[in-house]
């Protein structure tokens, strides 16, 4: 199944990089990956980094990404047990 990387409302890009930084536990977002790989242990650097495997790459991205949806999920149920009071 293809991946639609494309957000869907535009002006919701600032908001995601801002909860990007807030799971990553950063202030700036476009340090969020690093504060991330640094969790589990994967030495990235700026700039290029053609010697991470796969499986590195996929251990940042799915550390940031697995942790934004549990904050989406979160709040959309917080937002849900506030209309249904």
């Amino acid at each position: 199944m293809a991946r639609r990387r494309k957000i869907l409302v535009k002006n919701a890009r600032t908001e995601l990089d801002c909860l990007k930084a807030r799971v990553a536990g950063s202030i700036n977002p476009e340090e969020a990956k690093f504060e991330s790989a640094k969790e589990v242990g994967i030495p990235l650097t700026k700039g290029y980094n053609g010697q991470m495997t796969a499986k590195q790459a996929g251990k940042i991205g799915g550390n940031l990404g697995g942790g934004m949806v549990k904050m989406l999920v979160k709040m959309a149920r917080q937002n849900l047990n506030k209309t249904n009071t």
